[in-house]
């Protein structure tokens, strides 16, 4: 009786600590590009609008008044808010 008490506690253990890694996880996942919407950098400075979403996926932005497609590789949703790993010199540099 006893060990079944035990393994059914390790067993509820253990997916208790394998939802928690999972959620932890998906604090960012795939981007969801949308006009209109704020993309900020990874250090979650703001760098413009979505101007418009390009056949790519890409996210084109107007920043320090040039139009910049920024890659879609580089796009992600972290915590609600639409990110790219690119820094804004990056993304001028891009132009």
């Amino acid at each position: 009786m006893r060990t079944s008490w035990l393994v059914a506690l390790t067993c509820a253990l253990a997916t208790f600590t394998a939802a928690a890694q999972n959620s932890s996880s998906a604090a960012a996942t795939a981007a969801v590009v949308e006009k209109g919407k704020m993309l900020v950098s990874s250090n979650g400075s703001r760098l413009g609008t979505v101007y418009r979403v390009g056949p790519d996926g890409a996210a084109e932005i107007i920043i320090d008044g040039k139009l910049v497609s920024v890659p879609a590789s580089t796009l992600s949703n972290v915590d609600g808010k639409l990110t790219t790993s690119m820094s804004k010199s990056e993304i001028l540099a891009l132009h």
